[in-house]
């Protein structure tokens, strides 16, 4: 009924009814096996977390990405992990962004590795540069604009003397994967903060954070 309504209106993105208020969450990641539980994977980890605490099936093709709807404290979400490889991770947020007609500066979370964090530390922005991060840097492209809201998970500095590319694609070690499983809980409570537009209370609590 909504949805007629809607189309009898024509309501906009910017004044969709009330009710319909649903999130984008997107890890950004690379497909297929070999990337499992590689650093720059870390944001495709985090939508798993997400998809079992909260019994969502992400499992849908659509859009370049694999997706799954659902509820995390009665608030619509999609969990999103595009299939563009991380380059173009752009590309299916974008197709996302636009068939549900979202707004992509407060209703899309975009969650990612920063090699200048250290390992398990959380940083919340509401918008910025991408910072050499080739995945955001490839949606401020296709967005046309850096206004959306990011949860940058760390993975630790580049050792010296490493290519940064065989860094990211790394696997973590044992040491590191109990880090992130306490950091990816942070950022379900980060999560469950910016979905209620308390983007602030989730900086001024997870910003930093290494439990």
């Amino acid at each position: 009924m909504l949805k007629i309504l809607k189309k009898i209106l024509g309501l906009s993105k910017q004044d969709r009814i009330e009710d319909e208020k649903m999130y984008i969450i997107a890890g950004l990641g690379n497909p297929t096996k070999e990337y499992e539980n590689t650093r720059h994977n870390i944001g495709f980890m985090a939508i798993d977390a997400l998809a079992d605490t909260y019994n969502i099936n992400v499992s849908e093709v659509k859009h370049k990405a694999i997706l799954g709807k659902g509820m995390i404290n009665g608030t619509k979400v999609i969990l999103m992990k595009p299939l563009t490889y991380m380059n173009l991770s752009g590309e299916a947020i974008r197709a996302a962004v636009d068939y549900y007609k979202v707004d992509e500066t407060c209703e899309l979370i975009v969650i990612y590795d920063d090699i200048s964090l250290e390992v398990g530390k959380l940083r919340i922005r509401k918008k910025g540069s991408a910072g050499g991060h080739n995945g955001i840097k490839n949606i401020i492209a296709h967005l046309g604009h850096d206004n959306f809201n990011r949860i940058k998970i760390g993975v630790g500095e580049k050792p010296k003397g490493y290519d940064l590319a065989d860094y990211v694609l790394g696997h973590f070690g044992k040491e590191e994967l109990d880090i992130m499983n306490t950091s990816l809980k942070d950022v379900d409570g980060a999560v469950n903060l910016m979905i209620t537009d308390q983007v602030d209370a989730a900086m001024n609590e997870y910003n930093g954070s290494k439990k």
